[in-house]
């Protein structure tokens, strides 16, 4: 009786896990992200994004509670995901998010976004620079992000010592886009021939390739699942060879996240 009721049991249609609520907070190179993942992952539950241009995370801690939406939304408990974009550290606003959303919510995960380095260098300080040349080798822009990602690697280990347990997760879009750009310098990116194509301006605001891999590389680290296969995006529809391209892009975004050790994502 028990192999007879264990066997239709296995019959009846499972109910699939409920979907992540998901926040952001951030700035311009990840505020656009939480739109796209809503066009490409069916179900997804957006709570709230929270923007301030240029902003560190503790720009967003200390944001007067009548107009904290970040800290509002923690404080019911429903968020199951916190997505940030901490502009170089350390950053205190990452541990205090933390606390509160642990507060609020034991499961909670919190995700920093690994960026590009505006101006493609590695500038704490964050002086204006002239770029005059984008076409770089993988080999040039590994080491310029070299300090950046180590730092933001060591930050999140850090963490979670502090905590216990894993509760902050990397989302390693810098190094996908990196990868992006070595197919580019390669010709292997389909409809696009030259890096600074990526971008719209010297800081490094960028274009819709990049806004989707960046959408991507999130997908992958709160599901946890690769995001090939998902459809295209309106960020690329106008794009040269969009359904190639998309498909490129999917690949390093999860390429990026399988590979690194801090993202919760294992093939």
């Amino acid at each position: 009786m028990a192999r007879l009721a264990w066997a239709l049991l296995l019959l009846v249609p499972q109910e699939p896990p409920p979907k992540p609520r998901v926040l952001s907070a951030g700035h311009s190179f990840h505020v656009f992200m939480p739109k796209i993942l809503g066009e490409i992952a069916p179900g997804h539950a957006q709570l709230d994004v929270q923007s301030i241009g240029g902003s560190r995370v503790i720009q967003h801690w200390e944001l007067a509670d009548e107009k904290n939406k970040a800290k509002a939304a923690l404080k019911t408990g429903k968020v199951d995901v916190l997505t940030l974009s901490p502009i170089y550290l350390p950053d205190e606003g990452i541990a205090r998010f933390a606390r509160l959303a642990l507060e609020h919510n034991p499961a909670v995960r919190l995700t920093v976004q690994a960026f590009w380095l505006p101006y493609d260098v590695y500038d704490p300080a964050r002086k204006r620079i002239e770029v005059k040349d984008r076409e770089l080798s993988g080999e040039e822009l590994r080491g310029r992000h070299a300090p950046y990602f180590a730092g933001l690697d060591e930050h999140v280990r850090e963490l979670n010592r502090g905590f216990g347990k894993e509760v902050v997760f990397v989302v390693p879009v810098g190094q996908a886009v990196i990868a992006l750009r070595e197919k580019i310098r390669a010709g292997r990116a389909p409809g696009l021939k030259t890096q600074g194509e990526l971008f719209t301006d010297a800081i490094g605001h960028v274009r819709g390739p990049v806004q989707a891999l960046t959408a991507y590389a999130h997908y992958a680290v709160i599901y946890r699942a690769s995001p090939v296969g998902l459809p295209v995006p309106a960020v690329l529809a106008k794009e040269n060879h969009g359904e190639p391209l998309n498909r490129l892009l999917q690949e390093l975004a999860w390429e990026a996240v399988a590979a690194h050790p801090l993202s919760g994502v294992k093939r």
